[in-house]
């Protein structure tokens, strides 16, 4: 291992040219970081996905473009409008429109990666002149000439084999002599036409880059200093955490905390690769460290929370001493590529849940799965997971959660697949205070 550091920069902490320079500093501060990894800055995707949408009206469409001109030309009136740069990134500007009134007309998933991915190769183009008018040398590299994954267009899987090899010849050289300033989050097929990880790919963008680089340590520069015990804007009481292990900040990324993305630690896990979560906008602040283990591993470490989630009940007599029936469940559900979370059965019936299943579950599935069963939807659901270690081994630990929550309606509990959680689904409107409540018991200050 290395002792490179690959640094990632979220797209609030490169929002305007001040964001900018607050990341300029920090690097500036760590000279073994060698590879800075970028998203668009701040709003420039949502601008970017609504153009790639197939935008019928022409006023719409420049309405969007100059939202996104704005943007850019903002940063670029603080670096003084340098000749070469303004004319790029108004190129850039011009291939945007000429793409939108394409995907006006036809809209792909092709095109649309295309068009997506222009704001990190901006991002990155004004970055590198910031650093180079702060003093700092840097280079530019599109990662695409790396990132290789299928064409899998919005969620393409990079080649880990092919990764490892391109960065070994082309992208290792360049960081041994200096900074380098390249893309997450976007990638390219075999045939070279543009490709994206899915939203939140640039944390696993980075991840990927520093396990094919072998890097000593990946820092993840948000807004937030570092992973805290729960979501702060539902209990004001919630703390940062210093220091975590793999299987807890997982879990974590996993059940819905938003600071990491839920692919992130694979990369590091693998290769034993320390993470670091801080604020670009308060560095001072320190953050979280992210490890293989912690010399703290207390029962209950914190509490994760996602919503929109949707639970189906199949009910089939077929499956009383039967079997083939999960089997034909499952094989429906990875044909649309449908990842389950909670499963629970019974004699004659299953239940399992989906994230933002109300998207992922068409009328086609629903179509197929009544084939086999009786299909029961419900929405208005919201998954709770309590993480921690050696949960399905300490006597007690079910019963001081659900001493808890005696009036509340737990409508399905997961406990014991693993010892580093127990979830639990219940009814979106209460699942904020659900969350309040289980911290103030089980995590207090």
């Amino acid at each position: 291992m290395s002792q490179l550091t690959v640094a990632k920069f979220g797209g609030t902490s490169v929002a305007d040219a001040d964001a900018m320079g607050r990341c300029a500093a920090i690097l500036e501060q760590n000279p073994t970081t060698r590879l800075a990894v970028l998203s668009a800055s701040s709003g420039v995707t949502n601008l970017l996905v609504a153009l790639a949408s197939g935008e019928h009206q022409p006023d719409s469409r420049a309405s969007l473009l100059q939202q996104l001109t704005e943007i850019q030309q903002g940063i670029l009136e603080r670096l003084e409008r340098p000749e070469m740069l303004t004319r790029h990134i108004e190129e850039i500007l011009h291939h945007i429109k000429e793409l939108s009134d394409s995907a006006a007309i036809s809209p792909t998933k092709a095109l649309h990666d295309e068009i997506v991915a222009q704001g990190e190769l901006m991002s990155t183009r004004l970055f590198v002149e910031l650093l180079r008018q702060r003093g700092t040398q840097a280079i530019w590299f599109d990662v695409r000439r790396v990132m290789r994954t299928d064409d899998r267009f919005s969620r393409a899987t990079p080649d880990l084999t092919t990764l490892a090899a391109a960065a070994e010849e082309e992208l290792k050289p360049l960081c041994e002599h200096q900074l380098v300033v390249t893309q997450g989050f976007i990638g390219a097929a075999n045939d070279g036409r543009t490709t994206t990880l899915g939203r939140g790919g640039s944390d696993f963008s980075a991840a990927l880059l520093g396990e094919a680089l072998e890097a000593a340590a990946v820092e993840i520069w948000t807004d937030v200093p570092g992973i805290y015990t729960t979501d702060p804007r539902l209990v004001s009481e919630a703390r940062a955490i210093p220091e975590i292990s793999f299987s807890e900040a997982s879990e974590m990324a996993t059940f819905g905390a938003k600071v990491l993305h839920p692919a992130t630690l694979q990369p590091a896990v693998r290769r034993q690769i320390p993470v670091f979560v801080g604020s670009s906008k308060a560095p001072e602040a320190g953050g979280t460290w992210i490890r293989n283990s912690t010399p703290s591993q207390p029962l209950f470490r914190a509490l994760a929370l996602r919503r929109n989630q949707v639970l189906l009940t199949l009910t089939s007599q077929s499956m009383f001493q039967a079997h083939g029936f999960l089997a034909e469940v499952f094989g429906i559900l990875a044909k649309h590529k449908i990842s389950v979370d909670l499963i629970t059965t019974s004699e004659i019936s299953v239940s399992l849940t989906l994230d933002a299943g109300a998207e992922l579950l068409s009328e086609e599935v629903q179509a197929e799965l009544s084939k086999h069963c009786h299909l029961k939807v419900e929405h208005g659901l919201a998954l709770v997971a309590l993480i921690g270690n050696r949960m399905s081994e300490v006597n007690g630990t079910g019963t001081r959660v659900f001493q808890a929550l005696e009036d509340v309606n737990i409508r399905m509990i997961c406990y014991g697949a693993s010892p580093h959680n127990l979830c639990f689904l219940v009814e979106e409107k209460v699942a904020g205070q659900v969350v309040a409540d289980l911290h103030r018991e089980l995590l207090p200050a």
